[in-house]
């Protein structure tokens, strides 16, 4: 099956693609471009352009689905000011700063 990582997915391509669909595989490709794609695997079979381009629609789909989860992340507040505000105004006041960035940045 396909490897999925917990790391989030900032950029796709096809060096990302093939360590999916062939874990460990050695190959060399240049200018993410399959066409340079030179297979020196000896045990794992070459992929055709079409399993690339599927895992790569597939990894590109994920990241723009969870792209709403790195906006967020970059704009709520660190721990230490979560727990500030939650100190000082209160779980409501926390609740409403959270819910802020999540309104701003829907889930898809």
């Amino acid at each position: 099956g396909v490897q999925t990582c917990a790391l989030p997915i900032l950029f796709v391509s096809i060096p990302i693609a093939l360590q999916n669909i062939r874990p460990g595989a050695t190959w060399r490709v240049s200018d993410n471009d399959y066409d340079t794609l030179e297979w020196t695997d000896e045990v794992q079979s070459k992929p055709t352009r079409e399993e690339v381009e599927t895992e790569l629609a597939r990894l590109n789909n994920l990241k723009n689905n969870t792209e709403y989860q790195r906006l967020r992340a970059a704009e709520y507040p660190s721990f230490a000011d979560q727990f500030d505000l939650l100190y000082h105004g209160g779980y409501d006041t926390w609740k409403q700063t959270i819910q802020a960035v999540k309104d701003k940045y829907p889930k898809p």
